[in-house]
């Protein structure tokens, strides 16, 4: 059976690719996550401080035989925008997947190919407005620090010579399930939705009007990746992926107000960093009168700064898409339309016991 490595498999990256790979028949996976799985599954997880080298290569002396490693793992700093740019975030980013290389090489002779997630970051949309639209892989690297950077120079030094091949993976906005992950756009847009209705409001949205936006379905992302270890057209390659069409998020939001079966109105600007730090408390009467799954607001979404990040609260409007003729030129075809990801996952979630239906 071919064999394997997710790094960082709780995360809405790696749970999206631990699932996909156990739903195919002869993959064995092994899954690394400092947190155990609050999920059934058979993938064998394996807890691993990523900065710890020895760590690493004690968790792995067991698996000679990894052929594939899926590296989704990610540190953030605590101020979470802002940390973006910090010396200390490239440096953690960059030892992690140091560190998580010298041990698989160690260990295995079988390893063919490398799966690196990164996103929108490698063309500066945290910065301001991309240089180009749409973004495309072939376009200049924009100002440093951005670890992004950092791990693609490191990936490809390493590999040179090797008879192994990595692929980068750019999508935007990653739509799945995860707990903790501190930027989850689906839980972001549920948890706030769920409270609203809670609270008697009608649904709005909180953001700029007017942007344009793609998205990535973590499901997707999953496919290109096992797409990738397969395809010679993929090897040493970096790859735009996302669901192949673009939205506006004031024009998607009535559509997730009728999941939740509850009004829209206009939109209103406002920053959910600021407004939803007390609802910490709604949140609980809403999982105790629906009867859901025992997690507090701060374990869907560690912080909603994100949220005013994704929807360009107080931010001049501007476009961040992507390109993704690459891709599908080089055999990638897959795709989804993003309003019904939204919607659909919404209802898995409610389906869950996650959020209320």
């Amino acid at each position: 059976m071919p064999k394997a490595l997710v790094v960082g498999a709780l995360g809405v990256v790696g749970r999206a690719n631990v699932e996909y790979l156990t739903s195919l028949p002869d993959w064995e996976v092994v899954a690394l996550s400092r947190r155990a799985p609050d999920f059934e599954t058979r993938a064998q997880f394996v807890s691993v401080d990523l900065t710890n080298p020895d760590a690493c290569r004690a968790a792995l002396k067991r698996h000679g035989d990894i052929s594939r490693v899926v590296f989704a793992a990610l540190h953030e700093q605590p101020a979470l925008v802002s940390g973006w740019t910090e010396a200390d975030h490239i440096r953690v980013n960059l030892a992690m997947l140091t560190n998580l290389m010298d041990a698989v090489e160690d260990v295995s002779s079988a390893l063919s190919h490398v799966a690196l997630m990164h996103g929108g970051k490698a063309y500066g949309v945290h910065l301001g407005p991309p240089p180009l639209v749409p973004s495309r892989e072939s376009d200049p690297r924009t100002i440093p620090p951005n670890f992004y950077y950092d791990q693609e120079d490191f990936l490809s030094a390493r590999q040179r010579g090797k008879s192994w091949h990595w692929t980068v993976f750019r999508p935007p906005a990653v739509c799945g399930f995860a707990i903790g992950s501190p930027m989850n756009t689906i839980l972001t847009v549920g948890t706030f939705a769920a409270i609203c209705r809670e609270l008697g409001l009608a649904l709005r949205f909180p953001g700029a009007l007017g942007h344009l936006k793609d998205a990535c379905d973590a499901r997707l992302l999953a496919k290109a990746v096992h797409w990738a270890g397969g395809s010679t057209a993929a090897n040493n390659q970096i790859f735009n992926v996302n669901n192949g069409d673009c939205f506006i998020w004031e024009q998607v939001f009535p559509a997730i107000a009728d999941v939740f079966n509850m009004p829209h109105a206009a939109p209103h600007a406002m920053s959910l960093g600021r407004v939803m730090t007390d609802k910490g408390p709604v949140w609980d009467a809403t999982v105790k009168k629906h009867g859901l799954m025992p997690y507090r607001l701060e374990q869907l979404v560690p912080s909603f700064e994100y949220a005013d990040f994704t929807f360009r609260y107080k931010q001049t409007p501007y476009e961040s898409l992507q390109s993704t003729i690459k891709i599908r030129q080089a055999g990638f075809h897959d795709c989804i339309d993003t309003q019904e990801m939204f919607v659909n996952q919404l209802r898995d979630l409610q389906k869950a016991k996650v959020l209320p239906s």
